[in-house]
């Protein structure tokens, strides 16, 4: 394997280790209930530290697959039907695309339960547009529920979901809510059911972190456990002193790992870009008719360096 491919399998590694360390810090049953209060009208005004009780079992992080067929399907345990979101093993279904963090929540009320996700974003996509896949993801959690939270054409029974995105590096901090609206086109007859079933809350992050007030409490608490810029002594103190929130050892050693593997994310990038333009530099000289030994000579390269990526290049054509 040469440097530039082992560079980014390093980078790729660091970066898939950022990530799970990210899942589990948004995945803080505190985290969450801070995210509620701000996205859930039920929730909103309350304590979060009263919230959390209401965040049922573990959040499943990672594990339930977004595909139709998967996410909905129960398990058979000793001639029982268990009910409950498909875990799927990693290594079978490898390329299965699964939602980052999804709970149920109850309600005030003790008796309704809905459903959250949580999906976190370092920047927004190129090849798609990401509104359309949040509509697919808050559709399969409806879509899903048949047959493991309701049963047959009991569809009084579907429960209401939310998915959140929170989306870093945008223009500026912001929130919207995208949910289902009617409008009365001809007479005013109204339909039964229930209006408030879907809901999308995009939640975006600039690089710049917020003052702490009352507009943007939350994007200050998910800029300080995302951020690429503070220290690891300067995210604690933020989330410890300004949000209440215990320094348990699991948030320490994922803030830490978050802070270690940034750095080097960055430098492993930097040194893969790099790189690829010395070898871009390098394919072109060749194609115009320079030999390893000129272009060695002119790019202040090893002519073995050289040699291996011509090799690689023609290897590529074949």
């Amino acid at each position: 394997m040469d440097t530039e491919a082992k560079n980014a399998v390093i980078a790729t590694d660091k970066k898939a280790q950022y990530d799970a360390s990210a899942k589990r810090l948004l995945g803080q049953k505190i985290i969450l209930a801070h995210i509620l209060v701000k996205t859930v009208d039920e929730f909103k005004g309350m304590n979060p530290k009263k919230v959390v009780s209401f965040i049922e079992g573990e959040p499943f992080i990672s594990v339930v697959p977004v595909e139709p067929g998967f996410t909905n399907k129960n398990v058979e345990k000793e001639g029982q039907r268990v009910v409950g979101f498909n875990s799927e093993n990693v290594e079978i279904n490898e390329g299965l695309v699964r939602f980052d963090i999804v709970f149920y929540v109850r309600m005030k009320d003790g008796l309704t339960q809905i459903i959250i996700n949580l999906e976190a974003q370092k920047d927004e996509p190129n090849e798609y547009d990401i509104l359309n896949r949040a509509i697919f993801y808050v559709s399969r959690l409806i879509s899903s529920q048949k047959e493991r939270d309701f049963k047959n054409t009991n569809y009084n029974d579907i429960k209401r979901v939310y998915s959140i995105w929170v989306c870093m590096n945008t223009d500026e901090n912001s929130m919207s809510h995208i949910h289902l609206a009617k409008d009365n086109v001809i007479g005013s007859y109204q339909w039964k059911g229930k209006m408030d079933l879907l809901n999308i809350v995009m939640i975006g992050l600039s690089n710049e972190l917020p003052k702490h007030d009352e507009k943007y409490e939350l994007h200050r608490l998910l800029g300080t456990l995302l951020s690429e810029e503070l220290t690891v002594e300067e995210r604690l103190d933020i989330i410890e002193n300004e949000y209440d929130i215990p320094i348990e050892e699991n948030i320490r050693k994922d803030v830490s790992v978050m802070c270690n593997l940034s750095q080097g994310i960055e430098d492993k990038g930097i040194a893969i870009g790099e790189a690829r333009e010395k070898a871009k530099i390098i394919i072109s000289m060749y194609k115009n008719g320079f030999t390893a030994e000129q272009i060695a000579a002119a790019t202040d390269n090893d002519i073995e360096d050289v040699a291996a990526i011509i090799k690689g290049r023609e290897l590529e054509l074949v």
